[in-house]
């Protein structure tokens, strides 16, 4: 494979984590998001969207890091897993920024713990196949 190919397949594979980046900033910019009229189970519905949405952004992230040339080694989860805490910190920060809306650490933490769970998924997942479960 040439180099200009090489390159263009490592910049395609980015191209859905910004697009995923994109619509998680979309999100935090909406004043009030809300789902459901309860507001309990509102709370609850919020919260797991914030583990599913970054969990999906760890798993684009980590494949991004496989598909780029420069990031072809072992444990790219970690780094993965690292973007993705760092997005999930800005996305909290842009969110003291929105009218109704305001940071919380609560929400990085569980932002975190939906990227650990999905990449973690994954890699059992990944594990099992390989040994022929």
């Amino acid at each position: 494979m040439s180099m200009s190919m090489r390159r263009r397949t490592g910049l395609l594979a980015w191209l859905p984590v910004l697009a995923w980046a994109a619509v998680i900033f979309g999100l935090s910019a909406q004043p009030n998001l809300r789902f459901v009229s309860d507001e309990g189970l509102d709370f609850v519905v919020r919260k797991i969207g914030h583990m599913g949405v970054f969990g999906i952004l760890a798993l684009l992230v980590w494949r991004g890091l496989g598909m780029s040339t420069a990031w072809r080694r072992p444990r790219t989860w970690t780094v993965a897993l690292g973007a993705t805490a760092l997005y999930a910190i800005s996305d909290e920060l842009h969110q003291g920024f929105v009218a109704g809306r305001h940071p919380s650490p609560v929400d990085v933490g569980i932002d975190g713990a939906g990227a650990a769970v999905a990449i973690g998924v994954v890699l059992v997942l990944a594990r099992g196949s390989r040994h022929g479960e």
